[in-house]
């Protein structure tokens, strides 16, 4: 490693985070020359990068603990590799084995001891998934004293015990918060089969999307509803605009959910269906999908509905308020 290379990391060690511009002015040295450094330094694992242009720093990288130097068998990799996510305080991605070891740092704990038990965790939350779905009607139908969806799915719990949001958990949550197109199209992409599977095995012939209640430049519904190109009819359903507006997720009350919903949805379409699948983006009480399906049912829109949620809750239908 030359000298400039060792001075820009003594630099960076003593400053914390630094931006190009501040290195280039120390050190004399044009910003394209700066960049060539920083990009070797950063392959290299010693320092990282945090932001987007124009607006970048450097940091020195945090050792972290080898992939390789961890007593985790092969098939307990790639149950991590496939399933593991986290975004992090700072807005970083880290996924698979990476991510579980920064996770496991964090919260001070033994890397291999903890991957047994996330195995073990998943294994126990797989046994309510078939072809990839969480069938929830029994339990819908165990909340409402009246049942207008036929069946309720989702494709995944929200979070799961102890170790908290799922990788569909983490991406929709973020996707939404940050407003982030290419993350609600990587989710998108990652949930179109299952969709796709619905769609073929229960003759769906209509589909609606349950509108959004918080205000948003970016509205992922919507970015869901374009992206995902499905060759199916779709229904026209709107929210009702009042004075003050009440998003679903601030109430606690199940009777207020319901009342929420019912005043206002609204379904316009004068259609007749067979079959209608009726998408949100995730489940806390049902009753946005549930009060949906009853209008539908009422005006005689469609003979069945089947509600279909990206995440669901494990424990009954909670309130899911984060999204």
């Amino acid at each position: 490693m030359n000298n400039v290379k060792i001075k820009i990391i003594e630099y960076i060690k003593k400053h914390g985070r630094v931006s190009v511009n501040q290195l280039s002015n120390n050190f004399d040295l044009s910003r394209q020359m700066i960049h060539r450094h920083l990009i070797d330094l950063i392959h290299k694992g010693i320092i990282d990068k945090i932001g987007t242009p124009p607006k970048v720093f450097y940091f020195i990288k945090k050792e972290k603990v080898a992939e390789n130097e961890i007593d985790i068998d092969n098939k307990t990799k790639e149950t991590i590799e496939k399933n593991y996510l986290i975004i992090t305080s700072s807005g970083e991605r880290k996924s698979g084995v990476e991510g579980f070891i920064y996770w496991c740092d964090k919260n001070k704990l033994p890397i291999e001891k903890t991957a047994q038990k996330y195995v073990e965790t998943l294994k126990k939350y797989k046994k309510f998934k078939k072809n990839e779905l969480i069938n929830g009607t029994v339990k819908i139908k165990s909340t409402f004293k009246e049942v207008a969806l036929k069946y309720l799915f989702y494709l995944d719990f929200y979070s799961i015990e102890r170790f908290g949001k799922t990788k569909l958990g983490q991406l929709l949550l973020y996707a939404k918060q940050s407003q982030n197109k290419k993350l609600m199209k990587e989710l998108i992409d990652v949930i179109r089969p299952q969709v796709v599977q619905i769609i073929i095995k229960y003759k769906i012939d209509g589909i609606g999307f349950i509108p959004p209640t918080v205000k948003r430049e970016t509205q992922f519904m919507k970015i869901l509803e374009n992206y995902l190109k499905l060759q199916v009819k779709t229904l026209k359903i709107s929210k009702i605009k009042t004075g003050i507006v009440v998003p679903q997720k601030t109430l606690n009350k199940l009777d207020d959910r319901i009342d929420n919903a019912k005043k206002t949805i609204v379904v316009e379409d004068c259609f007749q269906y067979n079959n209608v699948l009726l998408i949100d983006d995730a489940v806390g009480s049902g009753a946005t999908l549930n009060e949906t399906a009853a209008q539908i049912k009422q005006n005689k829109i469609a003979k069945n509905v089947i509600g279909l949620a990206i995440t669901g809750s494990f424990k009954g239908f909670d309130v899911i308020s984060e999204v």
